[in-house]
């Protein structure tokens, strides 16, 4: 009972130990301050009223949640999206990697506590004696064996702290495959349907294009048309329609694309035609100080620099003596009958300690080489803090001038489709060659097919910055 009450607050006392890291605490910004928290620099809520109704975030809505992608309102999108989760290979090689992480911290934790091991054994010897101690060839052995390296240092437990931070960094890393995954399908996707409107612009053209080369023809059968302006619209009906049939290549690859992201052979995939007709929707922004929580990428990067940190302490542990309890108790005999018998019962306790004296610098070198991989570490923090920023305000920036691109281009659509009508009069009435009408038919087709263009990258830029939001991650889904 006395033994005990010595023993148990000894080893716990040992089990204890000390700790040889560095107190870990998050890397600040790269100028040493914390980022701004007031407005993002690209769209402030002044810029709101001009860019396509965007508003103020509210307490409830100011950040994203779950399924991101149902803000664009397109039931084939969400569909298509959930798909990526369910059978893309890239996020199931990410998930797999998540597991292995989580399975390396349950393997340092093992470390911490005793290792058991059970090796019975039966010998028949010559000379009798040399085996379990007595007079006999026979010798029958139920070994019951311990040892326990107890973490004076903390070694073993800064091994598990940074086995932890990797496995929490891999599973910000899944995240992040997902985020990106999940934007570049949207990208895709919005991509295709922009072909898709440009090709049903390119048909509605080739419609007005024939119309206005059968009128050329009457006219030149009139003689009021010149056999040169019927070729010019001929020449100009084909070429529309090239433009048209040209766009099945880049529809073609996009298409492919969402394939592989949906994990689903190109060969037999398809996607229904149909013109992109969603507008670009306001996404809530929160603060910039929420971005260090929202981005996986940060969250890794931030992890492993815990994780870096814990390894410090690893290498100074080095230092320090080994200390390891061994003990072995059992029953051991000649004759099989009496194995169990009270006389064939032994047992051993001891302890051992291992420390090196020299080694070359190896030590110092490790502790070196810990504290420069932890700096290093600290740099990729902040410049993935950096990276994050710049993204955002890009996007950002890009989804402003892209209202106010758009609002001005929906004003030359609107001017060159005057101009048309007033040519086509002034050529019905021969005041006007066709080349003109060619002309105004040209600048009208460039300026739609602008404003679609724009359109499209739009709601691209629109999925970027989400995706450069994090999406509707928190770092509060980190494992613990």
């Amino acid at each position: 009972m006395n033994a005990r009450r010595i023993l148990v607050p000894l080893a716990t006392a040992l089990a204890a130990g000390c700790d040889l890291a560095p107190k870990y605490t998050r890397p600040a910004a790269p100028s040493g301050q914390q980022p701004p928290t007031a407005a993002w620099k690209e769209l402030t809520p002044e810029d709101y009223p001009a860019t396509d109704g965007w508003k103020q975030g509210t307490p409830q809505d100011e950040v994203m949640r779950g399924s991101w992608w149902e803000i664009f309102g397109d039931p084939l999108l969400d569909e298509l999206e959930r798909e990526v989760d369910a059978a893309n290979q890239g996020l199931a090689r990410a998930s797999a990697n998540d597991r292995l992480a989580r399975a390396a911290v349950a393997q340092y934790r093992a470390q911490l506590f005793p290792t058991l091991a059970l090796s019975p054994s039966a010998m028949r010897s010559w000379p009798p004696g040399i085996n379990c101690g007595m007079t006999g060839a026979n010798c029958f052995q139920l070994p019951l064996e311990a040892s326990w390296e107890v973490d004076l240092w903390g070694s073993i437990r800064n091994q598990v702290s940074a086995a932890s931070a990797e496995a929490q960094a891999t599973a910000a890393d899944l995240e992040n495959t997902r985020l990106s995954l999940h934007g570049q399908l949207a990208v895709d996707y919005f991509q295709l349907r922009g072909q898709d409107a440009q090709r049903q612009l390119l048909d509605d053209t080739v419609v007005a294009y024939r119309r206005a080369l059968e009128l050329t023809r009457v006219k030149h059968e009139y003689g009021t048309a010149s056999s040169y302006e019927v070729a010019q619209a001929e020449t100009q009906l084909e070429q529309t329609v090239a433009q048209a049939t040209d766009l099945g290549v880049s529809r073609a690859q996009y298409e492919h694309a969402i394939a592989v992201l949906v994990g689903k052979p190109a060969s037999g995939f398809s996607i229904p035609v149909e013109p992109l007709h969603a507008e670009p929707p306001a996404v809530p922004l929160g603060v910039p100080s929420q971005l260090l929580e929202r981005r996986p990428d940060i969250a890794a990067a931030e992890r492993r620099v815990a994780e870096f940190n814990a390894q410090i302490g690893v290498a100074r542990a080095a230092y320090f003596p080994t200390l390891t309890l061994s003990a072995e108790a059992g029953f051991a005999t000649t004759a099989i009958a009496n194995l169990f018998s009270a006389p064939s019962r032994f047992w051993a306790f001891g302890a051992s300690l291992a420390q090196t004296l020299f080694d070359g610098g190896k030590r110092q070198a490790q502790v070196e080489q810990a504290l420069a991989a932890e700096e290093g570490r600290v740099a990729l923090y902040r410049q993935a803090v950096l990276t994050a920023f710049q993204e955002v305000e890009d996007h950002l920036a890009a989804v402003r001038i892209l209202s106010q691109e758009r609002q001005e281009q929906r004003k030359a659509v609107a001017s060159a489709e005057r101009a048309l009508a007033l040519e086509l009069d002034r050529y019905g009435l021969g005041l006007d060659p066709y080349l003109n009408v060619i002309a105004a038919q040209t600048t009208l087709l460039s300026n739609q097919r602008s404003a679609l263009t724009i359109r499209m990258e739009q709601m691209t830029a629109i999925a970027q910055l989400i995706v450069a939001l994090g999406g509707g991650w928190d770092a509060s889904r980190l494992p613990h």
